[in-house]
């Protein structure tokens, strides 16, 4: 049987909501939903959806590089904006950090996440081979 690893990153709702930074199993990382949310589950950059983008994107790798993956492993990503206004700002993260690499992705609007501060919130997967 194959393994499962979980990280955490300590962040403020993995242990009240239950669930884990990334999940590893085998050749495969999913890196769940990650904002910029601090302490207080507020926001570290309040109204500056690329600061709040690129800030996710930094957890996501720094969990990514606990887990033994790299950026240039990862295969999917999911942004989700709270205004499709912030797309071009997300978008022009996400080219930066992805552009060589260029994962399946996908950017859609919702109504709201887990806090009002947030208006970014980004997934990931990466596997090996």
């Amino acid at each position: 049987m194959i393994g499962r690893r979980l990280i955490s990153s300590g962040g403020p709702f993995e242990a009240s909501v239950g669930y884990s930074r990334a999940v590893v199993v085998g050749d495969a990382c999913w890196v769940a939903g990650t904002t910029d949310a601090g302490p207080d589950g507020r926001s570290l950059h309040p109204g500056d959806p690329a600061a709040q983008a690129r800030a996710a994107l930094g957890i996501i790798e720094h969990a990514l590089a606990e887990a033994g993956f790299a950026l240039a492993e990862v295969v999917r990503t999911r942004m989700f904006v709270t205004d499709i206004a912030a797309a071009g700002e997300v978008t022009a993260v996400h080219g930066a950090i992805f552009g060589e690499i260029r994962p399946a992705a996908t950017l859609v609007e919702v109504g709201a996440l887990m806090d009002p501060s947030l208006l970014v919130e980004i997934e990931a997967e990466a596997r090996r081979g």
